[in-house]
C-alpha cells in the first residue's frame, strides 16, 4: 500500500480492507477454510466508495490477522446473468471442488455458480448454465431476492435465500438440491413468521451451533438519519426440525449500530466465526472525498449460554499485534467523575479492563478523548439495566458524523460484581466486548489530540480493578 493511504487519519491499520486507495467494501462472503487457510472473499467496488460495478474482492490469511491480496474472484460479465454485480453469497465443498454460490444481477436478482480447482482458489470458473435457479418461487411477488447460506443434510444441499415478500415481509426461503444445479423450493425456513419482519431479509446464515440452530439476518429497511444509516442485525435461535426453523430466543446481535451482513463460518477446529460489514458514520460526500468506504470486522467467536442466548468473543489472533504493553491497577471509581488515564494514548489500541462494582449503577471507558473534553466516545457497562451503550454524542466537532447513543441488551453484565470490558480502537473504528455482547461503532474525530483515555462509574462507587493496554500493529 502506498504511504498515502495513511495520511487518513480515519483509515484503520490492523481491520481488513482492499489494497488500494479508492474502494468500496461492504458484505463479507464465502469464507472458507481450504487445505488449512482462511479465504475472504467480500463485496467490492473497485473504483471509489460508490454501490456500483460490484466484484467478488478475495485475501487468504494463514492466522486471521495478516492477509494476502489475491486477484479479483468474480466480475460481471457483459450480457451475462451477472452483468449489473456479481453479488453476497458463501463458499462450500461439492465432491471436493470448492463452489461459491452468488446472486448475479442482470437486472433480476438470480442464484450463479462458480468454481475453483487450483490449491490458493485463485481462479473462478462460472457454470455456464447459469442462473442455476431461473425464477423466484411462483405465486409470490417478491420484492427482493438474493444472499445464501447453504449446508449438507441428509445426503443433499440445501440453502436459504433472503427474501422480500410484497404484503408480507421478510423471509428465508429453504431450498434442495442434490448437485447444487437443480434446486426445488421447499417453502418457507420458518416454522412461524416473527415479528417485524420489515420489507426485506439480507444476508441470512443459518448454522447449527451446540444443540441449537441460529438463524441471522440482515433486515431492511434501514434507519438513515442525516444522510447516514444505522444498521441492525438479528438473530433467532431455536430448533430445527423437518425443515422448519422454531425461534426461542430472538436478540439484536451487535449494538453499535454499525455492523452488517454478517457471515460466518467453521473452521477445522470445528469453532464457529463470523465476520462483519462495519459501516460508516459520515455522509456520503465526506466518503467520496475520502475515496474509501467500509472495513471488515475483527473475526468473532461465536457460542450460546445455557438459555440459547447468542454470545461474542473475540479471537485470540490478534495478540501478536501488541506493542508497549501498560498495566494500571486499583483506581477508585465515583461521583460522577471521570479519571484520566495518562499513561494510555492512542487512535489503535487494545483495552481490557476489570471493574469491581460496589454499589454503582454503571462503569465505563471513554475513548479517543481531547484534553478539555470536547471530543469523547463513551462505552457504558450499566449494571442495573444490564445494557451495553456506545455514546458517540460528542464523539465528533464534526456536525456531519453520527451523534447517536447506541444501545442493546447485555446478558451477562456482571459475575460476582465484576464486569470486564474489552474494546479494540483502531482509528474510526470501535468494537466493543462485554458480558458475551459486542458492539461495533465508528467515530471520526477532528482533533489531532483527542487520543486519552477515561474510565467512570456512575450512580455510586466501583473500583477499576486493572487495565492492560497494548498499542496494536499495522497488519500490512
Amino acid at each position: 500500500m502506498s504511504s498515502g493511504i495513511w495520511a487518513d487519519p480515519h483509515r484503520p491499520i490492523y481491520h481488513f480492507m482492499p489494497d488500494r486507495e479508492r474502494y468500496r467494501i461492504n458484505d463479507p462472503n464465502g469464507l472458507i477454510q481450504w487445505k488449512g487457510r482462511y479465504h475472504l472473499f467480500y463485496q467490492f467496488s473497485p473504483h471509489g466508495p460508490y454501490l456500483d460495478d460490484t466484484h467478488w474482492g478475495h485475501a487468504v490469511s494463514d492466522d486471521l490477522v495478516h492477509w494476502e491480496h489475491l486477484p479479483i474472484a468474480l466480475s460481471p460479465d457483459a450480457g451475462g446473468p451477472d452483468a449489473d454485480g456479481c453479488y453476497s453469497g458463501c463458499a462450500v465443498v461439492h465432491d471436493g471442488t470448492p463452489t461459491i454460490i452468488y446472486t448475479g444481477i442482470s437486472p433480476e436478482e438470480r442464484p450463479c455458480l462458480a468454481t475453483s480447482d487450483d490449491d490458493d482458489l485463485r481462479e473462478w470458473t462460472k457454470y455456464p448454465g447459469n442462473p442455476v435457479i431461473k425464477n423466484p418461487p411462483p405465486g409470490l411477488e417478491m420484492v427482493g431476492f438474493r444472499d445464501h447460506s447453504a449446508w449438507r443434510e441428509d445426503g443433499h444441499w440445501y440453502q436459504v435465500i433472503g427474501g422480500g415478500i410484497e404484503g408480507a415481509g421478510g423471509d428465508a426461503l429453504l431450498y434442495r438440491s442434490a448437485d447444487l444445479i437443480d434446486w426445488k423450493f421447499l417453502g418457507s425456513l420458518m416454522a412461524e413468521p416473527l415479528e417485524d419482519r420489515g420489507t426485506m431479509w439480507e444476508c441470512p446464515d443459518f448454522f447449527a451451533l451446540g444443540d441449537r440452530h441460529v438463524l441471522i439476518a440482515s433486515r431492511l429497511p434501514h434507519e438513515t438519519i442525516d444522510d447516514v444509516w444505522r444498521a441492525r442485525v438479528r438473530y433467532s435461535t431455536g430448533e430445527y426440525r423437518d425443515h422448519k426453523f422454531y425461534p426461542e430466543q430472538v436478540g439484536i446481535l451487535d449494538a453499535g449500530g454499525n455492523f452488517y451482513a454478517p457471515q460466518t463460518m467453521l473452521d477445522d477446529d470445528g469453532t464457529r466465526l463470523m465476520w462483519g460489514w462495519i459501516t460508516e458514520g459520515r455522509s456520503r460526500e465526506a466518503q467520496r472525498i475520502a475515496g474509501w468506504t467500509g472495513v471488515i470486522s475483527l473475526p468473532r467467536i461465536l457460542s450460546l449460554d445455557d438459555s440459547g442466548r447468542l454470545l461474542q468473543s473475540p479471537t485470540t489472533a490478534t495478540d501478536g499485534l501488541r506493542s508497549n504493553h501498560r498495566r494500571i491497577e486499583d483506581v477508585t471509581l465515583g461521583g460522577g467523575a471521570s479519571v484520566r488515564l495518562d499513561d494510555v494514548t492512542g487512535d489503535s489500541l487494545e483495552i481490557k479492563a476489570t471493574f469491581r462494582c460496589d454499589d454503582a449503577g454503571s462503569v465505563g471507558i471513554s475513548v479517543r478523548c481531547s484534553p478539555d473534553g470536547t471530543e469523547r466516545t463513551r462505552i457504558v457497562a450499566d449494571l442495573d439495566r444490564n445494557t451495553l451503550t456506545i455514546d458517540r454524542s460528542a464523539s465528533s466537532l464534526d456536525p456531519e458524523t453520527l451523534h447517536t447513543v447506541e444501545t442493546g441488551a447485555m446478558p451477562r453484565a456482571s459475575k460476582n460484581g465484576y464486569v470486564e470490558v474489552r474494546l479494540f480502537l483502531d482509528r474510526s473504528v470501535l468494537e466493543v466486548f462485554a458480558g458475551g455482547y459486542a458492539a461495533a461503532s465508528r467515530m471520526y474525530p477532528m482533533r489531532a489530540d483527542s487520543l486519552g483515555l477515561e474510565v467512570f462509574a456512575e450512580r455510586g462507587q466501583a473500583r477499576l480493578v486493572s487495565l492492560d493496554s497494548w498499542d496494536m500493529l499495522s497488519i500490512w
